[in-house]
């Protein structure tokens, strides 16, 4: 049998991942040891141990960071109250939310100002989620997937708009959006698409690979909503199965099991080294012949956080 690999592209870091990576390892570089972070800066096992070793301390809430300290928020945002507490404690902060994810919760704040009902679709507890509903906790109601749309009051039917996490499947989020517009014929549509230009992308190019693979197999974390969405992608359009590594080494040689064709693909906070030791792996078991599949090409790049390049410039 000839057995292949048939590995997405894009996959892995996407701008946002990529600037909140390098602010927490600039912010070390600049300040030195201990830097703090609050929550994981992404969602990424790997990434998350890498950034320890180097001296970054990552904690829960911003009460666990000293007094007049440095601490980074994550890519997922905060909320309001959030840079409050932290003002409180004198802390200096660097603020890596994905742009993307200021795009919604400038959003949010807007249509609040208006007295919309704000639908936010999303995935409850989800740190995104958290940090956009906080910027207008009085007006934003949370709508987990299609079934949850039944459970939705609003208080004027005229005045209500949808929003959504960055990082869903956009599939699912369509439906959702159509069975809230069945309810709710008035319902406005964001500006622009929330949900961000690599999550997309990642979508398109496992769609594309899984139509011809066995396996599809997704590099990334269990707490990573993007890397998540793919394994569920990989399975509805053509992938007899599907599963989500954090390690080559848990690759199950039993899932390989009379596979001609496994596709490969990352989600949005991993990086390429992790895809490069599941290749070594495949490669093991005669799935040495590789080929990438690029669906879309991305070209986007974010800028450090504006606290950092102004330190970084009088250094």
């Amino acid at each position: 049998m000839t057995r292949r690999v048939l590995l997405a592209k894009p996959r892995g870091y996407c701008a946002g991942v990529d600037r909140a990576v390098q602010a927490v390892e600039r912010a070390l570089e600049r300040y030195g040891a201990p830097i703090y972070v609050r929550k994981q800066i992404v969602h990424n096992v790997h990434v998350v141990k890498t950034l320890e070793e180097r001296g970054a301390v990552f904690v829960e809430e911003t009460d666990e960071v000293p007094e007049g300290a440095i601490v980074v928020f994550s890519a997922h945002g905060v909320a309001p109250v959030v840079h409050e507490e932290a003002a409180g404690l004198a802390l200096r902060t660097i603020d890596a939310t994905c742009p993307l994810v200021t795009k919604v919760h400038k959003e949010a704040r807007r249509f609040a100002a208006d007295d919309y009902d704000i639908l936010l679709i999303g995935h409850e507890g989800h740190e995104e989620v958290i940090g956009t509903s906080g910027e207008a906790p009085e007006h934003i109601k949370l709508v987990d997937g299609p079934d949850d749309v039944a459970n939705v009051r609003v208080r004027d039917p005229e005045k209500v708009v949808w929003l959504s996490q960055t990082t869903l499947s956009v599939d699912e989020t369509k439906a959702t959006v159509e069975a809230l517009r069945a309810r709710f014929p008035k319902l406005i549509d964001p500006p622009s698409d929330d949900i961000c230009y690599a999550t997309q992308n990642r979508q398109v190019a496992v769609k594309e690979i899984a139509a011809e693979s066995q396996l599809v197999i997704v590099v990334g974390s269990e707490n990573s909503s993007n890397s998540k969405r793919l394994v569920e992608v990989a399975k509805d359009h053509g992938a007899d199965a599907a599963y989500l590594v954090d390690y080559a080494e848990q690759i199950d040689p039993a899932w390989l099991d009379g596979v001609g064709t496994v596709g490969l693909t990352s989600g949005a906070s991993v990086p390429e080294e992790l895809i490069e030791g599941v290749l070594a792996r495949l490669g093991e078991f005669g799935f040495d012949t590789v080929e990438e599949v690029e669906s879309v090409r991305e070209r986007m790049i974010f800028a450090l956080p504006h606290e950092l390049r102004r330190d970084l410039r009088s250094a």
